[in-house]
């Protein structure tokens, strides 16, 4: 039996292609089916993310299978946690590509578990596709090694251009995760382009993972008197330090990035007046964007946030580069996905020399309507 694997790592989604009967290549038209496993934090603090890619993978397949699958063949996800920890990234790397002999890898969805992967990927030439891990590094190991969202510098540098000319701020405060990379890369961009713009960086404050008490450093930002305070972390640190922010009194914007979504679920009115950069708009009129929020809020009950896209996009990246490469061989999917030049969900792609999305972003806005939490579409901003 001849068995090929392509997972689809989860924010950023990891899917691996078996064919698991039939002996038939992605190229024929045999009767074997295409097995898409899974790694996505299903659990742990930024399950949110997880679950929402893996739905979007789940939407993209039945799309897919409905459409006659790829070349005929039929595809099934499998999927696994690794709760968002890089030890159970690699864990799940070395399980997917040992037992399961997987040779094409999206994922992971954190900057922190994709890195953990990448040099494994490279060395055994699996092509590994990050998905949402938006840290710059991430695609420096080699090239098997691509992405599917913007990079920090990009979204930091839109989060501070956002903060001094849409908010027109002159005064902001940061306060940032000094071990957590991704918080970090976005601070240190953020800076560097509200600086740019004539802003004044107040008040700069940090905190270790896992802190829970923002009290000491929100008191030393509310005596800067900030007009806009930056919170680059994810949704469930942001909502604590949100609360207690607002709690001192401090009623300022708060603008922060892309692991700000799923605060819709897991917040309330502290996050108001709160702006983040996106990977895409649920409510833009695209039409690629129109139907593939019906389709998932048809499916999953819900309006989809950025992971999901992502995931979704994801899948049709991969399937597009087998098609054109008429093979499901690693080195031949990675010709062809350098050579991407399509509209998505998430936006016209294509990949720049480091195998990073050449793609825009967009700036939301969390609003109320009807009672319930959701986001709006305020701009976009090109690369």
């Amino acid at each position: 039996m001849k068995k090929f694997v392509l997972v689809l790592w989860g924010m950023a989604l990891a899917a691996g292609l078996v064919f698991a009967s039939g002996g038939a290549d992605a190229k024929g038209s045999g009767s074997g089916t295409i097995t898409i496993g899974g790694i996505f934090p299903l659990s742990g603090p930024v399950a949110v993310y997880g679950v929402e890619a893996r739905n979007g993978i789940e939407l993209a397949i039945e799309e897919v299978n409905a459409a006659g699958g790829i070349n005929g063949q039929k595809l099934v996800l499998i999927s696994e946690d690794d709760e968002g920890n890089p030890e159970k990234t690699v864990n799940a790397y070395k399980k997917l590509t040992a037992k399961d002999k997987a040779t094409i890898i999206i994922g992971s969805l954190t900057s922190g578990c994709t890195q953990a992967i990448t040099s494994l990927a490279q060395t055994q030439k699996v092509l590994l596709v990050a998905p949402a891990a938006t840290m710059a590094s991430i695609t420096d190991t080699g090239d098997f090694i691509f992405r599917a969202c913007f990079i920090d510098p990009f979204q930091g540098t839109v989060g501070g251009l956002f903060a001094a000319t849409d908010i027109g701020a002159k005064k902001a405060a940061v306060l940032y995760d000094n071990g957590n990379d991704y918080s970090v890369g976005l601070t240190d961009n953020f800076v560097a382009t509200f600086e740019q713009q004539g802003g004044t960086i107040v008040a700069k404050e940090s905190y270790i993972t896992g802190d829970v008490d923002f009290n000491a450093q929100l008191t030393k930002i509310k005596s800067a008197e900030p007009e806009v305070v930056y919170l680059p972390d994810y949704y469930s640190t942001v909502s604590l330090i949100a609360k207690q922010l607002r709690a001192q009194g401090v009623t300022a914007p708060i603008v922060g990035a892309d692991g700000w979504d799923g605060l819709t679920e897991n917040a309330g009115d502290e996050v108001l007046n709160g702006f983040y950069s996106n990977h895409y708009a649920s409510d833009s009129t695209d039409p690629k964007v129109v139907n593939f929020v019906k389709a998932y809020q048809g499916k999953f009950k819900s309006v989809p946030v950025s992971f999901a896209a992502l995931g979704y996009d994801s899948l049709y990246l991969i399937r597009d580069a087998i098609l054109r490469a008429g093979s499901t061989d690693s080195s031949k999917v990675r010709d062809a996905l350098a050579q991407t030049k399509g509209s998505y969900v998430t936006g016209n792609l294509t990949f720049d020399a480091k195998r990073n999305p050449i793609k825009s972003a967009v700036m939301v806005e969390l609003v109320k309507n009807n009672g319930k939490l959701t986001t709006v579409y305020k701009t976009t901003v090109n690369p």
